[in-house]
């Protein structure tokens, strides 16, 4: 099986190395979720009503997704690191304990989702006619916690061990699956939003399955579960993964929080029409991030890498071919968005009245999306190199201290309805991303002349 070295070769072509095959990869698990959405809007003479409930399930499917990034997404960079100063024992400490905790709050989390999903939707927003669809919807979604939590929080450590290939193939066979089952569950058999939940459950297990297989069996540095004399050693690299991981973690609990808020103003401020806005808005959104992902993605193993390694050239380098990449890709989104709205809109929906509320919406919450790349490049650095505190603090400034509060006091305060909902976002871009990167320039910079200097 071929693989990356991530010590030798063009740090450029490292990164495309990683990241081309991850693109490929969550391209078309995008589609899955476009095609998904799509179907789900179609159902007939509910499909509006419907779209808008599931999107109202989604803060509590990205807690979930947050908690298996908390554990991959910190565990990940530590195992890099570790593979890079060449302590290789540890590098799998380190994914054990990963994997360990990843089905341990998957069990809780399902449980908890069992006896607590009725009242958490009702709390997101869901009026008694959206419970319908989405509370079904979410119950089956629960029975999938585990293999979702496998598939996306295991898959990092197959890139880290430069299987960008198979890291794709595990991504790929999942979204395949649903693209073939979704129609199958939802229409041939009628089943509605609960067959698209089905189908869901049903390619997460295949794609968990495929990350297992190959960790546990291929891989050159193999996954296991702890074992009972194992767990006292590796608490002290299950709280190192998780205070790496919690920067990841608070941005998804975050975009989770900020969604409820979002759901909640716009019901009162909108109606049940806007929470299917938002959806559509969400939706756009996963469209526009799915590359800036998986850049980050093929960055962060190469970064954590020659950090570990102290070769701090190839570290600067790789920060320059990220914001390159980055800042290239989203000026041409950037542009397709405001220019072209309505060609987005409608990939998901062929609502007229819904078309009418949404362009000028999606105008005004991507006005400043550029400013946006500077938080990312910004978290994928302090992550990727284990900057813990900083990693942890930018991510709560832009989301929780900036746009909850702007998203309750435009609407009210400043009587700006709807569009008050809409432009915290591009008002945090600004705010957020321009403290974030021009610290993590102050701060990062310096340490690899430092680091330069003493080689």
């Amino acid at each position: 099986m071929k693989r990356i070295d991530f010590e030798n070769g063009t740090v450029t072509g490292n990164i495309l190395g990683a990241a081309l095959p991850m693109l490929a990869a969550q391209l078309l698990n995008l589609l899955y979720n476009i095609v998904d959405r799509v179907y789900i809007a179609r159902i007939p003479h509910v499909g509006t009503a419907a779209l808008g409930a599931v999107g109202i399930c989604f803060p509590l499917i990205m807690i979930i997704t947050a908690f298996a990034n908390l554990f991959g997404g910190g565990g990940a960079p530590l195992f890099s690191i570790y593979r890079g100063k060449k302590e290789e024992k540890t590098a799998v400490k380190i994914m054990n304990t990963s994997f360990s905790m990843i089905c341990a709050s998957a069990v809780l989390l399902m449980i908890g989702g069992f006896l607590f999903a009725y009242p958490v939707l009702i709390l997101f927003g869901a009026s008694k006619d959206a419970m319908l669809y989405a509370y079904p919807y979410m119950m089956i979604y629960l029975i999938g916690t585990l293999p979702s939590m496998i598939a996306v929080g295991m898959n990092p450590f197959i890139n880290a061990q430069g299987y960008s290939v198979i890291g794709m193939s595990s991504v790929a066979v999942g979204a395949a699956a649903n693209l073939i089952l979704d129609p199958v569950f939802i229409f041939i058999l009628g089943l509605g939003v609960r067959g698209a939940a089905i189908a869901t459950v049903l390619s997460q297990t295949i794609s968990a399955i495929f990350v297992y297989f190959f960790l546990s069996r291929r891989a050159e540095l193999k996954v296991r579960i702890l074992r009972k004399g194992e767990i006292g050693a590796c608490i002290g690299y299950a709280g190192n993964i998780v205070s790496l991981g919690m920067a990841g973690f608070i941005m998804q609990l975050t975009n989770s929080l900020v969604s409820i808020c979002c759901n909640h103003v716009l019901s009162v401020t909108g109606g049940d029409i806007y929470i299917s806005v938002m959806t559509i808005i969400s939706s756009v959104r996963q469209l526009v991030e799915t590359p800036i992902s998986a850049i980050n993605e093929g960055t962060s193993p190469i970064l954590s890498y020659n950090y570990g390694a102290r070769r701090p050239g190839r570290v600067r380098k790789a920060m320059v071919v990220l914001a390159v990449m980055i800042l290239l890709y989203t000026a041409v989104m950037w542009g397709s968005i405001i220019v072209i709205p309505e060609v987005l809109i409608r990939i998901f929906s062929s609502d007229k009245m819904l078309l009418k509320d949404a362009v000028p919406a999606l105008r005004q919450y991507f006005a400043a999306f550029i400013f946006m790349d500077l938080q990312y490049m910004g978290q994928t650095v302090y992550k990727s190199l284990n900057k813990k505190k900083q990693a942890i603090f930018f991510s709560i400034l832009r989301k929780v201290v900036i746009v909850v509060p702007l998203t309750y006091f435009m609407p009210y305060a400043l009587h700006m309805g709807t569009d008050g909902v809409f432009l915290a976002e591009p008002v945090s871009n600004v705010i957020g991303g321009s403290i974030c990167f021009i610290t993590m320039l102050c701060t990062v910079l310096p340490e690899l002349k430092r680091m330069e200097a003493r080689k």
